[in-house]
């Protein structure tokens, strides 16, 4: 776990902020018995998590694609290829949603925008360089050439809810 206590206090107000002003029919099935705790969240999303991220075309078309999502510091953090389709989505129409699921045990659904971190033609993020330590020590320094093959984004989002309807068996499957 990364996520200092005041980014976890910024994640929980998110997290209840958000379950709090959903519909009657999502509270029905996300509520306190069946949700984590910002804690506990970060306790469970460790290493590499596939999330299904959703851009918009030009045309306002949905896309959804696969990405290797890392939840660090209480965010998503995502990357793909430069010249990706979704790189030029993420580009002119920074929303998105995100979702991580695994199977009936774990939901983990986001709205937000994206910064990029490491722009091709700009300053990146102050913290770059903590996170790409972090993304060559888990992928391999030599995996891309990370100042032109890849793009990495930090998602901020407006609204994430968790669905855990077995936070006992969730939190056994993460120790094991």
């Amino acid at each position: 776990m990364r996520e200092t206590s005041e980014e976890l206090k910024e994640l929980q107000a998110l997290l209840d902020a958000s379950l709090s002003g959903s519909t009657s029919h999502l509270r029905s099935i996300i509520n306190t018995e069946r949700t984590l705790t910002a804690e506990q969240l970060a306790q469970t999303l460790t290493g590499m998590c596939t999330l299904a991220l959703s851009t918009v075309t030009a045309k306002g078309e949905p896309r959804i694609s696969g990405v290797d999502g890392h939840f660090l510091h209480g965010k998503w953090h995502f990357g793909t290829a430069r010249g990706a389709a979704k790189a030029r989505h993420l580009a002119a129409r920074p929303a998105v949603s995100a979702a991580h699921m695994r199977g009936e045990d774990l939901g983990v659904f986001t709205h937000g925008t994206v910064e990029i971190l490491n722009p091709q033609d700009g300053d990146p993020a102050a913290d770059w360089p903590d996170l790409l330590a972090y993304f060559k020590d888990f992928y391999g320094d030599d995996s891309f050439d990370w100042d032109n093959d890849v793009i990495y984004y930090r998602l901020h989002p407006h609204w994430m809810t968790v669905y855990a309807p077995d936070i006992a068996k969730l939190t056994a499957a993460s120790q094991s």
